[in-house]
C-alpha cells in the first residue's frame, strides 16, 4: 500500500483542544486548524507518534506508517460508513501523525457502561455487529486483517453508527481465493430498492430478538484492565503479501485459540474476536478471563464459553463464533456472507442500515464553537504537550488511567 496522502497538514496550525486518549504508539488529540478554522467549527482526531520514542519500541515505526497506509488505504470516494477515512498527515524530525474524523460518542465500552445493567440489549447488540460485520468485511475484502478487534476500538460516529479505529496490528494477507469471499450472499442483501422516505428506525430493519433471561445473573460485572500484547513474532514479521501470520497480536481476552497456540492464523481471528466482543456486550464480562494471563490463555485454548439461560439465536451465533477450531468458525469458509445468514440478523436489511436515523445512541449536537478565550484556555500546542512529558516525573504524578493499554511480553509464558 501507498502511504501517500490527499492533504499534507502543517503541524504549526494544529491545536489541540483535549487529549482523547494514550496507547502504546501515540497520543490522540482533539485539534483544530488555526489558519482555516479559527473557532474550532470542524474539530477533528490527530494520532502523533513521537519519533524519539520509536526506538525503544520493537518495529514501533513500520507499524505507524503501516497504519497511516491502511487509512490511506480506505480514503475512497464514496468513504465506507463503517471505517475512517484520513483527512490528512505531516511528518517532521520529530513527529509523524495523520488525522481522521473525530467520533464524539466515545466507545462501545464507555456505552455499554452508561446502560443500567452495563450491557445491551439484543435488539442493540443487532444493530451494532451489523455494522461491525459490514466494517470487517470490506477489510477482508481489500485482504486485510483487522486483529484488533474489542470494545475500545469501535467508536460512535456523530450520526449514532459505528467505526473501527487503530490499524497498527492490522496486516495484509493474500486471500484463500477470491471467489469463496466474492460469493453472493444470498437472503442477506435483498436488493430492494429505498422507498422514497429514507429516515428509518431500527424497528423497521431488525424484528424483535428473544433476549436472554437468565442473563442477570452476570449483569453489573465490570471489565479487568485491557492487556495488549506486543506484535512480537514467531517469524520475521511481515505486514505485507502473507498467507498466514505467526505474529503475537491482540488485546488478552480478545486473541483467538490458534494465536496462542502458534498455528498461525488468518481472516478467523476477527470473527473469534467479533463473538468475544458479542459476549461482552451481553453479558459484561468477556468469556475466558482468568485470574492471570496464562489462566485466560488457558481457558482460550480449552474450555467452551458459559451461557446463561435458555439457548436463542444470539447465543447460537456467539458460540458457532467462539469455535476453538478456526477451519470449523463461522465466517471461515465465506467470510462475512456466513455470518450475515445466521439466523440472529434474519430480516436485517443490510443494505439499509446507513439510512437508520435514529440508532441506539446520538452523541449531543452542540454548537461545536468555542470563544477566543476558551480556546486559548483550552488550547494546547502539541509541540508542548510532548516536551513536558520528556521532563523528570513529578512524585506527586497520579497513576496511569485505566484506559491505559499495557504492552505484555511472551517471556513471561
Amino acid at each position: 500500500m501507498d502511504a501517500t496522502t490527499s492533504l499534507e497538514l502543517d503541524l504549526d496550525d494544529l491545536k489541540a483542544i483535549k487529549v482523547l486518549g494514550k496507547g502504546a504508539m501515540g497520543t490522540v488529540f482533539l485539534v483544530y486548524n488555526r489558519s482555516s478554522d479559527p473557532s474550532a467549527r470542524c474539530p477533528f482526531a490527530l494520532k502523533v507518534v513521537e519519533k524519539s520514542s520509536l526506538h525503544a519500541k520493537l518495529d514501533a515505526d513500520r507499524r505507524a506508517r503501516w497504519e497511516l497506509s491502511v487509512l490511506t488505504a480506505l480514503t475512497v470516494d464514496p468513504p465506507h460508513p463503517f471505517l475512517p477515512s484520513l483527512i490528512g498527515s505531516f511528518e517532521t524530525h520529530e513527529f509523524l501523525g495523520w488525522a481522521i474524523p473525530f467520533c464524539p460518542g466515545g466507545d462501545l465500552n464507555v456505552r455499554r457502561y452508561h446502560q443500567t445493567d452495563h450491557v445491551f440489549s439484543p435488539a442493540v447488540i443487532r444493530f451494532y455487529l451489523a455494522e461491525i460485520v459490514c466494517a470487517l468485511e470490506h477489510l477482508h475484502g481489500i485482504g486485510i486483517v483487522y486483529r484488533d478487534l474489542k470494545p475500545e476500538n469501535v467508536l460512535i460516529q456523530h450520526s449514532g453508527h459505528v467505526t473501527l479505529t487503530d490499524f497498527d496490528l492490522s496486516r495484509k494477507l493474500a486471500q484463500k481465493t477470491m471467489k469463496s469471499l466474492l460469493v453472493s450472499c444470498k437472503n442477506t442483501e435483498k436488493a430492494e430498492p429505498p422507498s422514497g422516505k429514507h429516515r428509518r428506525n431500527l424497528t423497521r430493519l431488525f424484528p424483535p430478538v428473544t433476549s436472554n433471561k437468565g442473563g442477570d445473573k452476570v449483569r453489573g460485572l465490570k471489565k479487568a484492565k485491557s492487556a495488549r500484547v506486543s506484535p512480537v513474532s514467531r517469524r520475521k514479521l511481515s505486514f505485507s503479501n502473507g498467507e498466514r501470520s505467526n505474529s503475537f497480536v491482540g488485546t488478552e481476552e480478545y486473541v483467538s485459540p490458534e494465536v496462542i497456540r502458534g498455528d498461525g492464523h488468518e481472516f478467523a481471528v476477527d470473527w473469534w474476536a467479533l463473538g468475544i466482543l458479542c459476549y461482552e456486550m451481553l453479558y459484561g464480562t468477556t468469556p475466558f478471563r482468568g485470574k492471570n494471563r496464562k489462566d485466560t490463555f488457558r481457558r482460550i485454548v480449552m474450555m467452551p464459553p458459559e451461557f446463561i439461560g435458555r439457548p436463542n439465536a444470539l447465543t447460537d451465533l456467539i458460540g458457532k463464533l467462539l469455535e476453538k477450531d478456526p477451519t470449523r468458525r463461522l465466517g471461515y469458509r465465506r467470510g462475512a456472507c456466513e455470518v450475515k445468514e445466521h439466523e440472529f440478523f434474519r430480516g436485517l436489511r443490510w443494505d439499509l442500515l446507513t439510512e437508520v436515523s435514529r440508532p441506539p445512541f446520538l452523541p449531543c449536537r452542540d454548537s461545536g464553537e468555542f470563544t477566543e478565550e476558551e480556546l486559548r484556555k483550552r488550547g494546547t500546542d502539541i509541540r508542548e504537550y510532548f516536551q513536558k512529558l520528556r521532563a523528570p516525573p513529578s512524585p506527586l504524578d497520579s497513576p496511569s488511567p485505566d484506559g491505559y493499554r499495557y504492552n505484555v511480553s511472551l517471556t513471561e509464558f
